[in-house]
């Protein structure tokens, strides 16, 4: 009996302790660097595109599947891998992710086909998501609650901005040369990534017991991937057939998602999270971050092009600005932690970018671009304050030992809400740039109000 006894302890370790992860520092920069290297890959095809449709000879009406594969991966296995991650270990979910993106990107620098490349970019979204999802887990697990906790998720949300700004520049150096090049170059420092963390990182988890929640995986990830099927779709028309059967088949299947969840052992999201005004307020602000901020930020480059006709690499440069605005300012942003609820942080957040956008009225479709630089500060202001908060409300918001579920939920809501909010904004792009600025600053003002009032209910 005391053999049994010892043999079931040992097949279920132990949940661990917050805050005794070890190795913090190699934790922070090992989690910070695959980060921006899943950012840089994300934002990539923003100036890849003409180089790539022309390799390819892609058709209009498919150009917006090698925009969209990366998220429909991100967003149809982001909470799946936060579960996995807890579960089963976020060390393992995590050397999984970064060795994957390394080895997806390098495919997709080799794909001869547009089908063959936009496969690639969902196997790197899904890469990405198990880097994004289990970073937060392990970074909990490392640095105890307090400062330095706030510290460390305000660096990893710096290079999340980090990432988004060195994308675009990258792939707008190379891209003359063959666009290729891009994603070959950074397949390389995602598998060196993964080789340092195989020694960088402690393996951490919180074992529930039971069975992997399958059900509620699979019906989430089949509404999600119909969510962005309809999102990518309906840009060629809303009410078409396809598209209206890929929205009733989301809302059915995230029907069933919540019935399955209800009745779970063991479920991949507590649905009582659902009564937390912080919970709340993290999920509303990634999904609107997505819908105004990312929306608006990943036509910009295009807008430029087609208003002002400005390069793509001086359109980079101007994306740098705001991003790299947002990379100090998330790292500075811990310095607000004991002042301001993070929550309320969004709320400031989201002011300052419709402030910024907002001042770039008319100066998109007649110019000069000099007047663009003081609403692309203020956003990036904004933009740093939202990328700071998110990370930090995300741990903040579930139990110390579900961060990575918390992750996985919030980015799960900021990457559905960029596949919409890019499909609004190529929807409205025809009324004019000042139709897109004014769309985007509602959003974020929106958005603003909600997280504001947002109350916790019993």
């Amino acid at each position: 009996m005391t053999q049994a006894v010892r043999t079931t302890t040992t097949t279920q370790p132990p949940a661990q302790a917050p805050g005794t992860g070890g190795r913090p520092g190699a934790t922070l920069a090992v989690t910070s660097a695959a980060t921006a290297v899943a950012l840089m890959n994300y934002t990539a095809p923003m100036l890849t595109l003409p180089g790539m449709t022309a390799s390819f000879h892609t058709a209009l009406s498919a150009q917006a599947w090698l925009l969209n594969g990366a998220p429909l991966g991100l967003a149809a296995l982001l909470l799946i891998a936060g579960s996995l991650a807890d579960d089963h270990g976020r060390r393992r979910v995590f050397l999984a992710g970064t060795l994957a993106l390394g080895l997806t990107m390098a495919l997709g620098a080799l794909a001869p086909t547009t089908l063959t490349f936009t496969l690639a970019r969902v196997a790197q979204g899904m890469a990405s998501a198990a880097i994004l999802a289990s970073s937060l887990g392990l970074l909990v697990a490392a640095f105890p609650a307090g400062a330095a906790r706030i510290r460390a998720t305000g660096v990893w949300g710096a290079f999340v901005s980090g990432g988004i700004a060195l994308g675009p520049l990258l792939a707008g150096s190379l891209a003359t040369l063959n666009w290729r090049l891009v994603y070959g170059i950074l397949a390389v420092p995602a598998l060196v990534t993964a080789g340092f963390a195989v020694r960088a990182l402690t393996e951490s988890r919180a074992p529930r017991g039971g069975r992997p929640d399958v059900p509620a995986a699979v019906t989430l990830g089949l509404a999600f991937t119909s969510l962005i099927g309809a999102l990518t779709l309906g840009r060629d028309g809303w009410l078409r057939p396809a598209v209206l059967a890929l929205v009733v088949a989301a809302a059915v299947l995230t029907t069933a998602f919540v019935y399955v969840e209800r009745r779970a052992a063991a479920p991949m999201i507590d649905l009582a999270l659902f009564r937390r005004a912080e919970f709340l307020a993290s999920s509303a602000g990634a999904l609107f971050t997505g819908l105004s901020v990312i929306g608006f930020f990943s036509y910009l480059p295009a807008l430029l092009s087609q208003s002002l006709g400005t390069s793509p690499m001086n359109a980079a440069w101007l994306f740098v600005l705001w991003s790299g605005t947002a990379f100090v300012v998330a790292l500075q942003a811990r310095r607000l932690a004991g002042r301001i609820a993070a929550r309320h942080q969004l709320a400031i957040g989201f002011v300052l970018h419709a402030a910024g956008v907002l001042a770039m009225l008319g100066a998109l479709a007649s110019g000069p671009l000099l007047r663009l630089l003081p609403g692309l500060l203020v956003a990036g202001i904004g933009s740093g304050l939202l990328n700071a908060a998110l990370p930090r409300l995300a741990v903040e918001s579930v139990p110390a030992e579900r961060a990575a579920m918390g992750s996985g939920a919030n980015n799960t809501a900021r990457y559905i809400g960029s596949s919409a909010g890019v499909a609004l904004t190529i929807a409205v792009a025809p009324a004019g740039p000042n139709t897109v600025i004014t769309v985007s600053a509602a959003l974020a003002l929106a958005a603003a109000a909600l997280t504001t009032a947002l109350r916790s209910r019993r």
